[in-house]
């Protein structure tokens, strides 16, 4: 989709008017970008991100200056499958987030922790 096609959709979705379209798909990658979606009132996200902050950056699309109601953020998360293991790897990478300012890792550090992650998303 263009940037103009992009603004035209998101102005039709934010319009008031009846028969305004009142749902709004899109992607993780896509609902990261500069759009602004305080229209929005539900967030239901399908496919978790190997990264918390992809994530976070397309909810907050919909948190923005002008947002004047509660939003909802619904995960759909599949018991026993690399979706769920996926979101404690996002744990994992706040919690390495809240420590890195403390020290730096180096190479071989952060090449053992990408090592281990992947080992654990697919349980070798």
């Amino acid at each position: 989709m263009s940037a103009a096609e992009r603004v035209q959709a998101v102005e039709e979705f934010s319009a008031q008017e009846c028969g305004a379209p009142t749902i709004f798909l899109l992607s993780l990658k896509a609902g990261g970008v500069g759009i602004n979606l305080t229209a929005a009132t539900r967030v239901f996200l399908m496919d978790p991100a190997w990264n918390p902050a992809s994530e976070e950056q397309c909810f907050d699309r919909c948190h923005r200056l002008g947002q004047t109601k509660d939003v909802v953020i619904t995960r759909f998360v599949i018991e026993d499958t690399v979706e769920e293991r996926m979101l404690e790897l996002q744990e994992k990478k706040r919690q390495l987030m809240k420590g890195a300012f403390g020290r730096t890792q180096n190479r071989e550090e952060r090449r053992n922790n990408l090592v281990n992650m992947i080992r654990n998303l697919i349980r070798i």
